[in-house]
């Protein structure tokens, strides 16, 4: 019997099905070792050796899979492709003994299809120690500047403060952007607007664009007095058409999705958190129904290409069909591939029915498809016209576009503008219904959402495709940033703090340079080219040297806690605001004698809380950054909602009303029905 290891049970079930009764294909449930939660669990003194421990929910799966090796004649780690993936195999072979006793295969693939696992069985290899050594590089850098530079936090800003080495450079950027909008000072400028007609039929508009044949730029008339003297300027001219140029224009169809551009695309489409879709993909993946979800090539297999041009000429023609290879920017890596379907000819609407793909399942995978379908469409064509209009020393412009030929746009809808102008002659005079003036200002960039801030990170060289979404995940989960209403992300009080200290303080730590440069550093490393250790070294010594002197000189002053002219009700002495991980609160200045804590009034939503009658629902937050609402007078009361109360009260029974994350109003009291 031979033993295939996995590290996820639904890629073992998929496997099993490809490969027969002589094959037993189990999942070791993720890592099997890591560094240990309580301790930095990194030998500095001695080469930084990492020390590895076996997690209480792994020892029972490893007992397992032990039992099952010695029965095996071969063991055979087919475990992801990328680093995490060749680090998993590594340390299974390290736990199981594979090394020595037991024989062993490595196996990977970039799609799980019964080709590509046959093919990878009839070329197995043993485990890539350069891959392996970047993931511990990675792990050890994490590590040494989260538990080095965390405590330095507790201690001169608040506790339970956390520091990561690329998040707080994601966190970075959300706070310069947030500090470009404050520093923007907008600035007003108009348009002027003609509403045209010919003498027959058919209206246009055409806009200001020339005066004297000089282009006016977009700040060119810059108030209201500047507008009005351009109307009364223009007063009893005559609109003559001056120049008609028309000429085809064409779209190209977008490349293939990289983990990026899939998180970026379903943000925008589907409005799916990174995270979100990385574990839809996942799952598409392990069904075996896309290829590799964490890629940031471009390249397609021979075998993809073919099968996609037999779809499209099939289904919608030769014209339809258009050959094309994409080639990636920067350090992807060309062995691998772009995210497509692994069969290109299971269309979205039938593969929902026969795999039981649930909504959103679905609509990732229909993206999925449709971009690679898409890929090797002909262009969509379209006739654009430009119409020049002279009145006086003054030129008007309009265009037009009008789909010619739609191309890919019949696989993959995209929004363009379409414009029908009138059919107009050159010297043609047009008459005039309408001229108006319109007052604008300059916008400020604007805030990052999930898609921009991966965008952002991706044209940085922050971070790698396996570690977009988890950095946005825990930037946010630390309360460093949060996104507004319309989802835009902004940095929270304690994320301004914090960032500011670091930038300050520990500039290489935020350095967006710095952090793309090690970046490449361990793309080195997994290319056989670095020694992981000699790395981590040269990144240590400086980082502990400068950590020991702020210790020495950052005073706490900073960030000490502001007096107020309140008094504790528990021991009388004096309030003071202090600041902590979610924010500034109350808290009695005799701590830690007195815990006393009270929220601020901006947080109290002035409501009177219904349980004890005594106390006001003020808006809390729980360990993991939740929003809740709750009696401010806690422990003495223990009153809390998840939902929003509206300050009404249920008509029905009497209870507070609360709005649900949907915008519904409904009753608190889940015994009532009451809903409006």
């Amino acid at each position: 019997m031979q033993l295939v290891i996995v590290e996820s049970p639904t890629k073992s079930k998929t496997l099993q099905n490809f490969l027969g009764p002589e094959y037993k294909v189990l999942s070791s449930y993720g890592h099997i070792r890591d560094l240990p939660k309580d301790e930095l669990g990194v030998d500095v003194e001695n080469n930084f050796k990492p020390k590895y421990i076996i997690p209480s929910k792994s020892k029972k799966v490893i007992q397992f899979l032990t039992e099952e090796a010695q029965k095996a004649e071969t063991v055979i780690l087919a475990t992801d492709q990328d680093r995490e993936g060749e680090a998993i195999a590594w340390h299974l072979t390290q736990i199981l003994n594979l090394n020595g006793q037991k024989p062993y295969q490595r196996i990977a693939f970039h799609e799980i299809t019964k080709k590509a696992v046959e093919e990878a069985l009839k070329n197995p290899k043993k485990v890539d120690m350069s891959l392996v050594d970047a993931q511990q590089a990675r792990r050890v850098l994490d590590r040494i500047v989260g538990y080095k530079l965390s405590p330095f936090l507790w201690k001169k800003v608040a506790r339970g403060l956390s520091a990561g080495r690329v998040q707080s450079v994601a966190v970075r950027l959300v706070v310069e952007r947030e500090r470009e909008i404050e520093r923007f000072k907008p600035q007003e400028y108009w348009k002027i607007i003609a509403l045209l007609q010919k003498a027959k039929n058919g209206e246009l508009e055409a806009e200001l664009i020339k005066k004297d044949d000089k282009v006016l730029g977009k700040l060119a008339i810059k108030n209201k007095k500047e507008a009005d003297k351009v109307i009364k300027d223009l007063k009893g001219a005559e609109y003559k058409v001056q120049n008609i140029e028309k000429k085809e224009s064409k779209k190209n169809p977008f490349p293939p999705f990289t983990t990026a551009t899939l998180q970026q695309e379903a943000w925008h489409r589907f409005h799916f958190p990174a995270k979100f879709t990385m574990r839809i993909a996942q799952n598409l993946y392990e069904r075996g129904f896309i290829t590799y979800h964490r890629s940031d090539s471009l390249n397609l297999s021979s075998l993809a290409l073919g099968t996609a041009k037999k779809f499209i000429t099939e289904n919608y023609g030769d014209e339809y069909y258009q050959f094309r290879r994409y080639k990636a920017r920067g350090r992807a890596q060309e062995a691998h591939e772009a995210i497509r379907p692994t069969y290109p000819d299971r269309v979205p609407d039938k593969l929902k029915i026969r795999a039981k793909l649930d909504d959103n399942q679905y609509r990732l995978y229909d993206l999925i498809w449709r971009r690679f379908i898409a890929c090797q469409m002909a262009q969509a064509v379209f006739d654009s016209t430009t119409v020049d209009i002279r009145a006086k020393n003054y030129t008007f412009r309009a265009s037009g576009q009008v789909l010619k030929f739609d191309g890919f746009l019949k696989v993959y809808p995209i929004r363009y503008g379409e414009t029908k102008l009138p059919s107009l002659e050159k010297n043609e005079i047009l008459e005039l219904l309408k001229l108006t003036p319109s007052q604008h200002f300059t916008q400020p960039p604007f805030r990052y959402t999930e898609a921009t801030l991966i965008k952002a990170l991706e044209a940085e060289g922050i971070g790698r495709p396996s570690t977009y979404a988890p950095i946005i995940s825990t930037i946010q989960e630390r309360n460093y940033i949060e996104k507004n209403e319309k989802k835009y992300f902004r940095p929270t009080e304690i994320g301004l703090v914090v960032n500011d200290l670091l930038v300050k303080h520990f500039p290489k730590i935020v350095d967006i340079k710095f952090t793309a440069v090690m970046e490449e550093d361990l793309d080195e490393v997994a290319q056989g080219q670095r020694k992981w250790q000699k790395l981590i070294e040269e990144f240590y010594n400086p980082f502990a040297e400068n950590l020991s002197q702020k210790y020495q000189e950052v005073s706490k002053k900073e960030f000490t806690a502001q007096p107020t002219r309140k008094k504790c009700p528990k021991c009388s002495a004096p309030l003071v605001i202090r600041l902590g991980k979610f924010g500034k609160f109350y808290a009695c200045s005799k701590y830690p004698k007195c815990k006393y804590t009270e929220s601020l009034p901006e947080n109290i939503l002035g409501i009177k809380c219904p349980k004890c009658q005594k106390g006001e629902i003020t808006e809390k937050r729980t360990k993991k950054n939740k929003i809740f609402y709750g009696c401010n007078r806690f422990p003495q009361c223990d009153f809390a909602l998840w939902d929003k109360p509206t300050g009404e009260n249920c008509p029905k029974c009497g209870s507070l009303l609360i709005e649900t994350k949907k915008k519904q109003i409904k009753c608190s009291n889940k015994e009532c029905d009451y809903k409006k």
